[in-house]
């Protein structure tokens, strides 16, 4: 059986031969050909040779072509800040400035990187018949972000028809970016919407379900098959999500696979994820990382799941994490010789947390995965670090990412199970949620009175 074979397989909750492996490969790709990021994604004969030295190491199923969810931004005139071992980041929002939908650049295949995505796809076609190529497409919510800035959870409230014509405009270019990699050779069209984790289920039928239903919907009806890929704690959107008709949806560490089998299978819905992509796959060791996979796999089932990290891989990752999650799902006797083994302590304790408040100021902590990479994560601090600015130095704020062992120390220390996180003297108030201007700096205002600082 074919990689191409087992995911579509799985996708329609037949049995496979074995559970399908995905490696969300983006700039480890740049990192396994000795690269930068930015000159990686910048090139499609890089993007091919990166991709193409995934699957000759982790022997995947599937693999996407690119994992960079700033390019049909970028192409339409959002500024990006460029990092070595990370995508880039948007740091500026055309509708936030003033412009409108219609005076943005128009969205085509010339635009922008989008043909060094669609090149990297056909070569990727022809020199991997059988494995299922993943065409990542931003969704429609996480663009309008880009576009629009954290100004949109406002409007949303505010001027809802506003916001539900920018997710219309946006759909559209999803769309178009869905057929182009169809049309290119493609099996699976992957709508990444991390920003949907941000709000709740009322705010996603309403805004993201009508335009999401018909872009899967296309997707299907152009002979492919649909995934819904979301990042963080979106637990309360998951039966949304599987509402929309893909065929699929995937999600990260934040949400217990447990669950979401539960939610999907109900709804004839396959699922995958959910391997911690930094703890384990990024820092911890071979023992660790088989250990999980292990236990990934038993909580996955053996119809209608896929074995994926959370998100696009850490660009460093040790390929020899990667290569042990192939072995744990293609070795019965090893997977057998791993029940009898306890999972090991990654030793990572709690920091020392002696000294870190000032009576004399506010501390907030923002515990993220990474804010240059992550949006989730860029928005919240960004959304933060706008309001505590208000108080000058009355407030300090400290980033801390999950991608180090200090953010790992001090998000066990401060008792923080899921990101992005903001903590404000202890107290944690904001649980992957960005809030309105005006509720932030009202939590800020409330610390700063008790102390009377104000």
């Amino acid at each position: 059986m074919t990689g191409k074979e087992r995911i579509k397989k799985a996708f329609r909750f037949e049995k496979t031969d074995k559970t399908p492996w995905v490696p969300f490969v983006g700039v480890h790709g740049a990192h396994l050909t000795g690269m930068d990021a930015e000159s990686y994604l910048k090139s499609s004969e890089a993007i091919v040779k990166g991709v193409s030295k995934a699957i000759e190491l982790y022997k995947p199923d599937g693999i996407p072509v690119s994992f960079d969810l700033q390019a049909e931004a970028e192409a339409l005139g959002c500024k990006l800040k460029w990092a070595a071992d990370n995508p880039p980041a948007v740091v500026s929002h055309p509708l936030e400035e003033g412009t409108s939908a219609g005076q943005l650049p128009g969205f085509s295949k010339d635009a922008g990187r989008i043909p060094v995505f669609l090149e990297a796809c056909r070569k990727l076609r022809r020199e991997h018949p059988d494995i299922a190529l993943y065409g990542l497409v931003t969704g429609p919510f996480t663009l309008a972000l880009h576009l629009a800035g954290t100004n949109i959870f406002m409007q949303m409230m505010e001027a809802p028809d506003e916001v539900m014509k920018l997710m219309e405009f946006c759909n559209g270019v999803s769309k178009k970016m869905a057929s182009w990699y169809i049309q290119n050779g493609c099996d699976v069209i992957a709508v990444v919407d991390p920003m949907t984790s941000q709000i709740d289920p009322v705010s996603f039928e309403s805004f993201v379900s009508p335009p999401a239903v018909e872009l899967f919907d296309q997707v299907r009806n152009e002979g492919a098959l649909g995934s819904f890929f979301v990042c963080g704690f979106a637990q309360q959107n998951i039966e949304a999500m599987c509402r929309c008709r893909p065929d699929n949806i995937s999600i990260d560490e934040n949400i217990p696979l447990s669950y979401v089998k539960d939610v999907a299978s109900s709804l004839n819905v396959s699922f995958g994820g959910n391997l911690k992509l930094t703890s384990v796959l990024s820092m911890g060791s071979l023992r660790d990382v088989e250990l999980h996979t292990l236990e990934t796999l038993d909580q996955g089932g053996e119809k209608g799941f896929i074995m994926a990290p959370g998100c696009d891989l850490v660009m460093d990752t040790p390929a020899e994490n990667l290569v042990a999650v192939g072995r744990v799902l293609s070795d019965s006797y090893h997977r057998e010789f791993l029940r009898t083994l306890e999972a090991a302590d990654t030793g990572t304790g709690k920091a020392d947390l002696s000294g870190h408040w000032k009576d004399e100021k506010v501390v907030i902590d923002i515990i993220t995965l990474d804010s240059s990479s992550c949006a989730p994560c860029q928005y919240m601090v960004e959304a933060v670090e706008t309001a505590a600015n208000k108080f000058g130095n009355k407030v300090i704020c400290n980033e801390y990412s999950i991608k180090s062992k200090e953010g790992i120390s001090m998000m066990n220390a401060l008792g923080v199970k899921n990101v992005p996180v903001t903590v404000l003297d202890g107290d944690i108030r904001f649980i992957s949620r960005i809030p309105p201007q005006a509720e932030i700096d009202s939590v800020i205002r409330e610390k700063l009175v008790a102390k009377k600082l104000i």
